[in-house]
């Protein structure tokens, strides 16, 4: 009982803050879903708290960049303590919605979302619509349900769907998750990620050291969250970014004991572990999946670990490392499949990699991102 009051007075509290502050519009007409979609590019979030940017980047057909454009949010970005390669201590707040065509991009210091719609390699900027709470971190889609993890204030979720190209708040989608908004440092305290199982059932939020727990919201065939998560505790394993593994599977990476480890997802939200395997480097915090390969980011490290798996996750077989410029945080995966883009906050670099057969990866050459330094957020094509 004294923990559900806390949450609800946290979630008043929040709401309130960001009730307070308009969201604005751009002026920009919204076309309607016969757009194109992305394709040969690369896109990065500079989380640059003077104004947050995306920039776009033309991938050539042997997987090279070359700067393209760069697109104002209308927005902030945000620095949480602590932090140094990556402000937003995060997995996934650029995310692109393949079913409309759009790009959401999180503005953390202004507690707002960013909504482009993508052609190729631009972008037209069509909306900015309230995170729904503090400090917005990460974005997930299914259908035509959004959902927003805000990262302050104990942390939150907020939901939206998706219509004529637009965000569309959902009030009765906003839950609090009751972290410890004292915690210290904000960078290990903070929620990591938001994300689907991969059939839209339920939604999963990953807390970090805050709690060291997996929160799964079962959701209704609207789309709305149950009331409260089922929570899941994973002992001293600072859970933090994932990717699906089929239907009610994650790959998560554990910042704790630095591994990738497989989990089980089930119909009442309890999650088991399937398989486990350390990297034995520093930091390893951010996943990304490209067919039956995974490549987790190291950025204590700075180096990319490759796994190989088999029988549906529960074999994980390590490939080696590859090293990056400092500071390797989030990484994409070109469409095809064949190039591996690995964003490193410490001096703002995106490193390019051709993805072998073996598994192995390839370094092609590095991009400076404009005004990049601790940014966090890409999107490959």
């Amino acid at each position: 009982m004294h923990r559900i009051t806390r949450l609800a007075l946290a979630c008043a509290t929040a709401l309130a803050a960001v009730g307070s502050v308009a969201p604005s519009a751009t002026a920009a007409v919204p076309r309607d879903d016969g757009h194109h979609g992305g394709h040969h590019a690369v896109f990065v979030q500079t989380d640059n708290p003077a104004g947050n940017q995306i920039v776009a980047y033309r991938r050539a057909d042997d997987g090279t960049l070359t700067q393209d454009g760069r697109y104002d949010t209308g927005g902030l970005g945000g620095v949480l303590d602590g932090s140094v390669a990556d402000h937003l201590a995060s997995q996934g707040s650029l995310t692109y919605d393949e079913q409309h065509g759009l790009l959401y991009a999180v503005n953390a210091g202004s507690n707002t979302v960013t909504v482009f719609a993508v052609d190729g390699d631009r972008l037209e900027r069509r909306q900015v619509v309230g995170s729904g709470g503090r400090f917005p971190v990460s974005v997930a889609v299914h259908g035509d349900v959004v959902y927003v993890l805000n990262a302050l204030d104990g942390g939150s979720i907020q939901g939206y769907t998706v219509q004529q190209g637009r965000l569309h708040t959902q009030d009765g989608w906003n839950r609090c998750l009751g972290l410890d908004p004292n915690a210290t440092p904000q960078f290990t305290n903070t929620p990591g990620q938001v994300g689907f199982v991969s059939d839209g059932s339920q939604l999963v939020v990953t807390t970090k050291a805050n709690g060291n727990n997996l929160d799964v919201f079962r959701l209704d065939h609207d789309g709305a969250p149950a009331d409260t998560p089922v929570v899941t505790n994973l002992p001293g394993a600072v859970p933090f970014g994932f990717v699906p593994d089929g239907r009610h599977g994650i790959f998560l990476a554990e910042a704790g004991p630095n591994a990738l480890a497989t989990l089980t997802i089930h119909p009442d939200g309890t999650a088991t572990q399937d398989a486990f395997a350390a990297t034995g480097q520093a930091a390893t915090c951010w996943v990304v999946a490209v067919r039956d390969l995974l490549y987790a980011s190291n950025a204590g490290s700075s180096t990319l670990s490759g796994f190989r798996t088999a029988d549906h996750g529960r074999r994980l077989t390590a490939l080696g490392n590859t090293p990056t410029d400092p500071g390797t945080v989030d990484a994409a995966v070109s469409a095809n499949g064949h190039f591996l883009y690995a964003q490193t906050g410490v001096n703002g670099i995106v490193d390019e990699f051709a993805v072998n057969d073996d598994g192995s990866l390839t370094a092609l050459g590095s991009q400076a991102v404009p005004d990049g330094v601790g940014g966090e957020g890409i999107v490959a094509f």
